[in-house]
């Protein structure tokens, strides 16, 4: 094992438990503090926007960090600086608790530091094998992956406890402190890394091969119109949802600009191979098969990532368990029960792995990577329709255990390791070794694109002729949106499966 590892494992664990920390406890203190100037029942709904708006930003902002690596500092030195400013975050969350702008300066920089390091440190840690070593990468990345869960557990569990027994300012300060060691970690490891020196930029690459593509046939070609028709709708996004909100009208503009020249590009891909090599442009072919399947991906993301604001709001309804129980000893405020999910992951990774997967080997059904994300899609759909069946029990007036949250958060967990864990297998096998970090890209940006959903939902609800309708139905509006969110994910599902029915299946990995 390359001795500078155990530096960036040491980096990693710090950083997991900084974030979750922060991240899990973000939602209760926005209904119980920083949002206290709204109407208490507005409070919930503001909650969500600004955790889901946050969440948005840590996943778009890898675009930034990358490209900062790519083309000026290299891995080390941008993850050591964005680090840094992920740190002045933490300290802005820890001293600005009473002040909303400088609080939400703080979740600003905090959404740039971890997402701008989080597609470097795991490229990173791969810089450091060669041939001589690479059969050992495969456990450092276990060990990553187990200590990203092993520090959220801890994370969701003592985090809630910390900040209603200390307050917001130790709750938050607690995992500033911890991300300032894991950036003393790195740093003390600078010595022993292998450094790679950033690529040149590559004239058949992604970007390169689809300006080819859409230039190819001048302004009239198809792909071109195609592709200016959805530059002009992500222009007209900024005036079409006036009252939205700037993140949303920008993610939109965004989804427009790619949806716009992801379909032009394929109209007229075939025009770049006078210019590119075939290889350079089936890649970019292999890349637009794939974001057919990421773009599946996303309703997931917006049932997941509401574990940390619908069903802590919804805890929050719920019947805290006695003291003597194993369950109730562990579990004092509604957050803790997001450390259910690490643990699950911590025991279904090994379980599906060595007992699961075989079994259904053995009767003869082959576990593939797109039949293993379309049932995922799917479970975390049912874990929302039980999440439903409570929020009406609660409704009706029922005092219901913070227990039977056990039941969709062990559904929502299995479908996490079915989709999350298998989506990076799938695309690093689906795409060729130029293309693999353009994927790595739009694989994060599935989660930004999934919380968009959810802030435009949050944001429909808010009108008059929505909420009567939700009324017609006799539910209450956190049922009705639960069991909405579950429709959209077994509508997804359904397309999922239905598109992995016809997609052919590719294999790049190195030879």
């Amino acid at each position: 094992m390359p001795p500078q590892v155990p530096y960036i494992i040491g980096n990693e664990a710090c950083e997991r438990f900084s974030f979750y920390g922060m991240r899990n406890i973000l939602t209760p203190f926005l209904v119980t503090s920083l949002l206290l100037y709204a109407p208490v029942a507005e409070r919930a709904g503001l909650a969500k926007e600004v955790f889901h708006s946050f969440v948005i930003g840590v996943y778009f902002f890898p675009l930034l960090g990358g490209w900062i690596s790519d083309r000026w500092s290299g891995k080390y030195q941008t993850v050591l600086w964005l680090s840094l400013v992920y740190c002045v975050g933490h300290g802005f969350l820890a001293f600005f608790d009473t002040n909303r702008l400088g609080f939400y300066a703080g979740l600003l920089l905090i959404a740039l530091g971890s997402g701008g390091i989080k597609p470097l440190v795991s490229a990173f840690v791969g810089d450091q094998f060669d041939q001589s070593n690479k059969e050992r990468a495969k456990v450092v990345y276990d060990v990553f992956y187990w200590t990203i869960n092993f520090g959220s557990f801890f994370a969701s569990l003592l985090m809630p406890r910390i900040l209603k027994a200390w307050g917001a300012s130790w709750a938050f300060g607690i995992p500033g402190l911890l991300m300032l060691g894991a950036t003393v970690i790195f740093w003390a490891g600078r010595r022993r890394y292998v450094i790679v020196p950033s690529a040149p930029p590559d004239p058949h690459g992604f970007v390169a091969v689809a300006r080819t593509a859409l230039t190819a046939r001048g302004p009239g070609g198809p792909g071109f119109l195609v592709a200016g028709a959805g530059l002009v709708l992500a222009v007209a996004s900024f005036a079409l949802v006036p009252g939205s909100g700037f993140i949303i009208a920008f993610c939109t503009a965004l989804l427009a600009l790619l949806l716009g020249g992801g379909v032009g590009v394929a109209l007229q891909l075939d025009e770049a191979r006078a210019s590119h090599p075939a290889a350079a442009v089936d890649g970019v072919r292999a890349v637009l098969r794939i974001l057919v399947i990421f773009a599946l991906v996303t309703p997931f993301w917006s049932l997941f990532d509401q574990k940390a604001s619908t069903w802590v709001l919804q805890g929050g309804q719920m019947v805290m368990l006695a003291p003597g129980s194993l369950l109730g000893w562990l579990v004092k405020e509604p957050a803790q029960m997001q450390a259910l999910n690490p643990a699950l992951v911590m025991l279904l990774i090994p379980f599906n792995n060595l007992v699961l997967y075989p079994a259904l080997r053995r009767v003869g059904v082959t576990v593939t990577p797109l039949r293993r994300m379309g049932f995922g899609i799917a479970f975390t759909g049912v874990a929302w329709i039980a999440a439903g069946a409570l929020q009406l029990s609660i409704d009706g007036g029922d005092q219901v255990s913070i227990a039977w949250q056990v039941l969709p958060y062990a559904l929502l967990t299995l479908g996490e390791v079915l989709v999350s864990t298998t989506g990076l297998e799938f695309a690093y096998s689906q795409a060729p070794v130029a293309m693999k970090g353009v994927i790595m890209s739009f694989w994060l940006l599935t989660t930004t694109f999934g919380n968009l959903w959810v802030l435009i939902t949050n944001a429909l609800v808010r009108r008059e002729d929505v909420l009567s309708r939700i009324a017609a139905t006799g539910w209450s509006q956190n049922a009705f949106l639960m069991f909405f969110f579950a429709a959209f994910a077994l509508v997804a599902a359904l397309g999922f499966a239905a598109y992995a029915r016809t997609y052919p299946m590719q294999d790049h990995y190195r030879r």
